[in-house]
């Protein structure tokens, strides 16, 4: 569900820092440099688009300008797309856009948890995003799942995305969005919905291959030959739950944009969102599924773990009675008395160990036939 924040204070810590970089570049926005640089001397900036009624503007344009020729449109936004912004960027970027402080310091940590919330007339939202790694055998170290985060602040003239890791790079949506301007006259709603259907495409593609790797692990498991490992099993489990932290949570943002608690989502783009939602919720449940598949292995391996020690256990104490009868004989005629009967018989060497041989003979056949050896 939307979350309004009071918008009173949006100007606080972003004019701040808006007006320490200007001071630091020299100069102010009405100069519209090209591009600030972080302080890594990289530009987070990856592209900057003008659409006007469905297509974009040729050029490239800085983002005051492009923001200022959007406002004179009633049809005009600008799709600003960052990656991994230092603070000292954002800060100018957050002034010239009027981003509230709080979702700013938000898009510069990353690793958010979904969400949706509402800064007076500016929607921010929240996503993370996944990866599947591809790998020849799965180890107790091997990486199956990666994770990153998207963010978005959708105004009425601009959508600014800000994207953390290597998952799910924005370009292929950026390019397939502008081969649809019918679905681009919507507004910068129409690159939130594009972003939500590539990421929960990918939450698809993930489970899938997440679901044939659980398939092979059950397998060594439950196998004739079964020679599974514990420790795959809990990197397995640590994947999926990671995994799980990403798909689950994003449930309730989509399911206030369906459910028309955000009023400014156009109509027909809603129509689309309750797509990306059912698919959502199909792979929200194949995710439970699969966490509680590898909590049904992991108990069935740690069952079998206790099986096999109590078997070792049996053998052990098996051969240990066997040692003994044979131990207590010789332990009996190892004594020093001169009155033994069967110390001074011809056969006493013989019977002695006739009784040890066939003692212990009788005693692992009665272990071999009740299962302990």
């Amino acid at each position: 569900m939307a979350e309004q924040r009071d918008p009173k204070d949006s100007g606080g810590l972003t004019r701040a820092l808006g007006a320490v970089t200007r001071r630091m570049l020299g100069g102010n926005h009405q100069d519209h440099e090209p591009v600030h640089h972080g302080a890594a001397g990289r530009s987070a900036i990856v592209d900057c688009g003008l659409y006007v009624d469905g297509a974009r503007r040729p050029g490239t344009m800085h983002y005051a300008d492009a923001l200022a020729a959007a406002r004179r449109r009633p049809d005009g936004f600008v799709w600003l797309g960052l990656h991994e912004p230092e603070a000292d960027e954002f800060a100018d970027i957050a002034t010239v856009f009027d981003l509230h402080e709080l979702p700013v310091e938000d898009a510069i940590g990353a690793f958010q948890r979904p969400k949706i919330e509402r800064y007076g007339e500016m929607v921010f939202a929240a996503l993370r995003t996944t990866r599947y790694v591809e790998h020849q055998e799965l180890t107790e170290f091997s990486e199956v799942v990666e994770t990153g985060s998207v963010m978005m602040f959708i105004g009425e003239h601009f959508v600014i995305t800000v994207r953390h890791g290597a998952p799910t790079a924005l370009s292929a949506v950026r390019h397939d969005l502008e081969d649809k301007p019918d679905l681009l006259r919507q507004g910068p709603w129409s690159v939130a919905h594009a972003i939500y259907d590539r990421i929960v495409d990918s939450y698809v593609d993930c489970a899938n291959a997440v679901e044939l790797d659980l398939d092979t692990l059950e397998e060594s498991v439950f196998g004739r030959n079964a020679h599974g490992r514990i420790q795959r099993i809990y990197q397995m489990k640590r994947e999926l739950v990671e995994f799980k932290r990403a798909v689950v949570p994003l449930q309730r943002p989509l399911e206030a944009i369906v459910a028309g608690r955000l009023p400014e989502v156009p109509k027909e783009i809603r129509r689309y969102f309750r797509d990306v939602n059912d698919h959502l919720a199909r792979t929200v449940e194949q995710v439970v599924y699969l966490d509680d598949v590898i909590n049904s292995v992991l108990q069935a391996r740690l069952a079998q773990v206790s099986v096999d020690q109590n078997n070792d256990m049996r053998k052990i104490a098996a051969w240990a009675a066997i040692a003994a009868l044979v131990t207590s004989i010789a332990g009996v005629y190892g004594m020093n008395f001169d009155f033994m009967p069967e110390k001074h018989w011809v056969f006493g060497y013989p019977g002695v160990m006739t009784l040890m041989v066939g003692g212990s003979a009788a005693l692992f056949w009665g272990f071999r036939k009740s299962g302990w050896l």
